[in-house]
């Protein structure tokens, strides 16, 4: 990696998994040690937040209560020991889910979590709602989507709202226009940064979705990049971050250099 590229490299990242949430891999350390090789000066780790379900259910792609405090105190353990080196912050990715919202607040206060990020998977849960990443041409799952995503960041517990492009329907184009649209509208209204994704970006998903980036340009949103990082080598992808400011500067959208926390409240 040549030197000129990481110092034009991000220098803040809030969105990285551990093996907790079952689909990323890795040790925390080991992505601590990445970013501090790439010139990374604050780095947040925001696994699955644990859902409460009452039912039995287990989640396949999240963490468990019981894992928390192991996450805390691991990543507390590097913060202590890389303190001279990196900021690292210790935060959750979350789903707005009226039923366990409270719940999953409570826990966050209890073990001073730094910040949450806004990442509506599903409308609902992955037992009982769609996948916001499923191809649907039904406008409810759409406008369900956009009204939980303003619902959550109402509560100003969210820093930022991750990947808001998610959400892969595939109708009417002046049907995505209004409800993304309005979407953009009330983020900005609540100076809620929205995310440009780099795994979204590196892996060929249905985002970054350069539809919904026209309209956030439109508004004028303000932006950030996130790494969205399950291993090591995301870390490390300068050419993603690159093509991911490209994105920003077609559409004149202003990327932050880094997003302020919010903690739960």
């Amino acid at each position: 990696m040549q030197s000129e590229q990481i110092k034009n490299y991000l220098k803040a990242n809030l969105h990285a998994h551990t093996y907790r949430c079952q689909h990323a891999y890795g040790t925390e350390r080991e992505y601590v040690e990445t970013a501090i090789e790439m010139g990374i000066k604050e780095f947040g780790f925001s696994d699955h937040i644990f859902c409460p379900f009452k039912n039995g259910e287990v989640s396949t792609m999240r963490m468990k209560l019981s894992e928390v405090e192991g996450y805390v105190d691991t990543l507390n353990k590097l913060k202590r020991e890389y303190k001279n080196d990196i900021d690292i912050l210790i935060g959750f990715e979350a789903e707005y889910i009226r039923e366990f919202y409270e719940e999953q607040m409570n826990i966050c206060r209890e073990y001073d979590i730094d910040y949450l990020i806004l990442g509506q998977h599903f409308i609902g849960t992955e037992f009982n709602g769609p996948y916001s990443g499923a191809q649907t041409t039904n406008e409810e799952i759409l406008k369900g989507y956009v009204e939980l995503a303003i619902e959550g960041a109402k509560t100003d517990s969210f820093t930022y709202m991750a990947h808001p492009d998610l959400i892969y329907y595939t109708g009417s184009k002046e049907i995505y226009y209004k409800h993304m649209r309005h979407l953009c509208e009330e983020m900005k209204k609540l100076n809620i940064p929205l995310e440009f994704n780099m795994l979204g970006k590196a892996t060929n998903r249905n985002y970054p979705n350069e539809f919904f980036w026209q309209i956030a340009g439109e508004v004028g949103n303000k932006a950030i990049v996130g790494i969205d990082a399950h291993d090591t080598t995301i870390i490390q992808d300068v050419a993603t971050y690159k093509e991911c400011l490209a994105l920003a500067k077609k559409f004149n959208i202003e990327v932050l250099p880094k997003a302020e926390e919010k903690k739960a409240p």
